[in-house]
């Protein structure tokens, strides 16, 4: 019953969430896969690491794909997310931490940099 109170719960924030809580929602996603990720990596649960940087790598292209062009800063944001999926590629293939840290690291400084957008809005 909890479960189904949570799976509830989580979808009405989805449904009632603006674009930019649905933005930081990706990211908080990304970042929770990466950390899966992370952690099978060092039990070597190869399976886990595929499955959890694919996830990752599907954000992330998401978030590419809603970019809004209209904005210049649309084709910076267009070349991190390109590095960021790359990376993510190249981690899944050789399996190393290294690499994946290094993606989840640009992938967090993407969403602080969010939530400062967020935040500077909002004081508008």
């Amino acid at each position: 019953m909890a479960i189904n109170a949570a799976m509830t719960y989580q979808n009405n924030a989805i449904q009632t969430a603006s674009p930019a809580e649905l933005t930081l929602m990706l990211y908080e996603g990304a970042i929770k896969f990466a950390n899966i990720a992370m952690m099978a990596i060092e039990n070597g649960d190869i399976e886990k690491v595929h499955l959890n940087i694919v996830k990752t790598e599907n954000i992330i292209m998401e978030l590419r794909y809603t970019l809004d062009h209209k904005y210049p800063v649309a084709k910076d944001f267009e070349q991190v997310y390109d590095y960021i999926y790359r990376r993510l590629v190249d981690a899944n293939v050789k399996k190393e931490k290294e690499i994946l840290e290094e993606a989840l690291g640009y992938i967090r400084e993407m969403r602080d940099t969010w939530k400062e957008v967020m935040k500077l809005s909002k004081a508008q």
